[in-house]
């Protein structure tokens, strides 16, 4: 058998397979952190992208901090007027999507409101060089998508940031997708970097692990780029039955009437395919066969009734959640506590090393 190379993508898939079954077996060794900037509300893309995901491991027991991305919010927006009401949103959909924030092991924040968390950013700079950061393809994708013109410091140090993120609670599980190793794998350096120069003699931080996804990449109504807000492509959590149907009418298909699945040759229609196919657990393939010459009508049709009935109980909790701020605000309260205990606290292991201690 040919030997896998340990930087390759193929090892890390083969390392994410051994961690996702360690975690079903000894949820209680990880901790994992993930979370999502405050640019809008979440959307379809996201719930069957990384929601679900998040909920699977809650469920399993695995310590859970979610941290809401409100500052990385300013590295590409001139926006920010609506930050505060996207933070409550997204902590509606959490909850709705099954998120238990009262199980004493999972905590939602926004991490402007934890300062000891964003002083690590300061040793964690010196850990890195321009170059580093310059050549980190992720930045470099985000960049080009925001269509920057004037590119502010955030935007270069919005890695270092993540590795505050993710190392403030000394996480060591971080689902991803393939296009987020790179700022994963600088998370990694940072914190191997840190150990070496500070604490040799015992590590503060944990080298996190990436969790890699298996969710498919969601394209839009567009069918040719992924589901996004900015792209005005995408079904949103908080949409009614009505705004959901009259969305996907509007979907692109093509002009054959017979329905296959194709993701290579006919991409709108195999997306449409797969949105029943993940609101059903029925194989696409199979979908299309019932579809068959039905056309375009039969297929919009099928996929409003399906993803309006998968998305009935979330919509009806999240409307219970809306009338109750009180205990969203309270969700976000001992969120952030939480968070400033655990980043208090590794802060002080943090001052000991570097000997700054007074």
């Amino acid at each position: 058998m040919e030997e896998i190379h340990p930087g390759s993508f193929e090892a890390t898939q083969e390392r994410s397979l051994k961690l996702e079954q360690d975690l079903t077996l000894n949820p209680s060794r990880y901790r994992v952190l993930t979370g999502d900037r405050p640019t809008g509300r979440l959307h379809v893309g996201h719930l069957f992208g990384s929601i679900q995901n998040r909920v699977r491991l809650h469920k399993l027991g695995v310590t859970t901090f979610i941290v809401i991305a409100d500052y990385q919010v300013l590295t590409d927006r001139d926006t920010f007027e609506a930050i505060s009401e996207n933070i409550r949103q997204l902590t509606i959909d959490y909850i709705a999507a099954g998120i238990d924030p009262d199980d004493g092991k999972t905590f939602i924040f926004p991490h402007s409101h934890v300062p000891e968390l964003n002083q690590l950013l300061l040793p964690f700079l010196t850990l890195v060089t321009m170059a580093e950061l310059d050549r980190n393809p992720t930045v470099k994708e985000e960049i080009q998508a925001a269509g920057l013109s004037r590119i502010n410091a955030g935007m270069y140090t919005y890695p270092v940031h993540q590795a505050a993120d993710i190392l403030f609670c000394k996480g060591n599980v971080v689902p991803v997708g393939k296009d987020q190793l790179p700022h994963l794998e600088l998370t990694r350096i940072i914190a191997r970097r840190f150990n070496e120069r500070f604490s040799a003699s015992r590590a503060v931080f944990p080298e996190p692990h990436p969790l890699l996804s298996k969710a498919p990449v969601i394209l839009g109504l567009d069918g040719g780029q992924k589901m996004s807000k900015s792209r005005n492509n995408a079904i949103l959590l908080s949409a009614t039955e009505d705004e959901t149907a009259a969305l996907i009418k509007r979907a692109k298909t093509d002009g054959d009437r017979l329905i296959t699945f194709d993701p290579v040759k006919r991409p709108e229609v195999s997306n449409l395919l797969s949105l029943i196919s993940l609101s059903t657990g029925r194989a696409p393939e199979e979908i299309a066969a019932k579809i068959g010459d039905g056309g375009a009508g039969t297929l919009k049709k099928t996929l409003t009734e399906t993803l309006n009935e998968y998305l009935r109980p979330h919509r009806a909790r999240r409307a219970e959640l809306e009338a109750n701020p009180d205990y969203i605000h309270q969700v976000l309260v001992n969120g952030v506590a939480k968070a400033r205990e655990v980043a208090s606290a590794t802060l002080d292991e943090v001052r000991d090393a570097m000997n700054m201690r007074i």
